[in-house]
């Protein structure tokens, strides 16, 4: 049995800090006490081992299964490592990477660190060419390799459930054989845990489509719409209001918080109860009630006859026959 990814991330990313943070701790708290010492000193620029480089970031590229949306990656989304990165004039955790053998246009595949890279990318477009990118240089298998992001971007709150949960449908089929058990022993988490993860990646597409922004779709959110799938009419009356949802959103261009597109679609499969329309009487040659009716949506008539009506077969037929349409 493989060890778990407790002990398994030890050996590469012990203790390792978010970098927007390092100057915030005091300095017993912070990067000399907080890393190895080895890291310590690679971070503080006093020394790079034989395995962490500065390299440049145009010949590096994300790892296949890495866990970032490039798409959500901008200035405003990365604004506190740029500002990090300024302030001390050079990226300070190295990320890790792969060596590549064969791809003539990159050399490094990145396993951890895909938003280090993206923001190093972001400084030198931006008028500060003078930066590198920091890595530490690992050999690992894929599985490894998963284990190794995982590790490093589990407790980063800027890594949202829809991200997490693509990375591990992805890393479930490919390394466990769609065995949910084994791969909750390698990441050491619990089964129950990494099966909601799981249902957010599962998620209809067209129930998907209701939110603009993926990173909407949490795990809490989750957990109320994805019971409502299974049931064939719940599902049609979601899938539904996720269309006019969508509609809406072309038409004005209003993005709904994820939070209110999950009211709307739960309130769909919520049955209304049709308004009863008012019943009207009908009266008999001697004044007194001998029918009751209602009209309902598409001509529809309800007639009831009272069961105590003053009146004969022949009057009841044609009070009836009168309120029918004329063909």
């Amino acid at each position: 049995m493989s060890i778990g990814n407790k002990g398994f991330g030890s050996m590469f990313t012990n203790n390792l800090d978010d970098e927007s943070e390092l100057d915030k701790l005091s300095p017993s708290e912070g990067i000399m006490a907080s890393r190895s010492q080895t890291l310590a000193r690679i971070a503080t620029g006093k020394a790079v081992t034989d395995r962490t480089e500065w390299v440049d970031p145009a010949r590096c590229r994300p790892w296949r299964l890495h866990n970032r949306d490039l798409d959500h990656l901008t200035e405003e989304t990365c604004r506190d490592l740029i500002d990090a990165f300024l302030s001390a004039k050079k990226q300070r955790i190295p990320a890790i990477v792969r060596r590549l053998r064969d791809d003539p246009d990159h050399d490094f595949e990145i396993i951890a660190g895909v938003r280090r890279w993206w923001t190093v990318e972001w400084l030198r477009a931006n008028h500060h060419p003078e930066f590198e990118y920091l890595v530490t240089v690992q050999h690992v298998t894929d599985e490894e390799a998963f284990r190794i992001s995982d590790i490093e971007n589990r407790a980063r709150k800027d890594i949202s459930d829809w991200e997490r949960a693509k990375e591990y449908a992805g890393a479930l089929m490919e390394f466990y054989d769609g065995n949910q058990s084994q791969m909750a022993e390698h990441l050491n988490i619990s089964r129950s845990w990494l099966s909601r993860l799981l249902d957010v990646a599962r998620l209809p597409d067209e129930i998907v489509a209701a939110f603009s922004d993926t990173h909407d779709i949490t795990i809490r959110i989750c957990r109320d719409i994805k019971p409502l799938t299974n049931d064939a009419r719940a599902f049609e009356l979601m899938r539904s209001e996720a269309e006019k949802i969508e509609e809406e959103r072309r038409a004005t261009g209003t993005k709904l918080a994820g939070a209110l597109v999950a009211k709307r679609l739960i309130a769909a499969t919520i049955e209304k109860e049709t308004p009863r329309a008012a019943e009207q009487e009908v009266l008999g040659a001697r004044g007194k009630p001998i029918l009751r009716y209602s009209r309902g949506r598409a001509g529809a008539i309800t007639i009831k006859i009272l069961p105590k009506a003053d009146a004969s077969r022949d009057e009841i037929l044609k009070c009836i026959g009168a309120l029918l349409p004329k063909s």
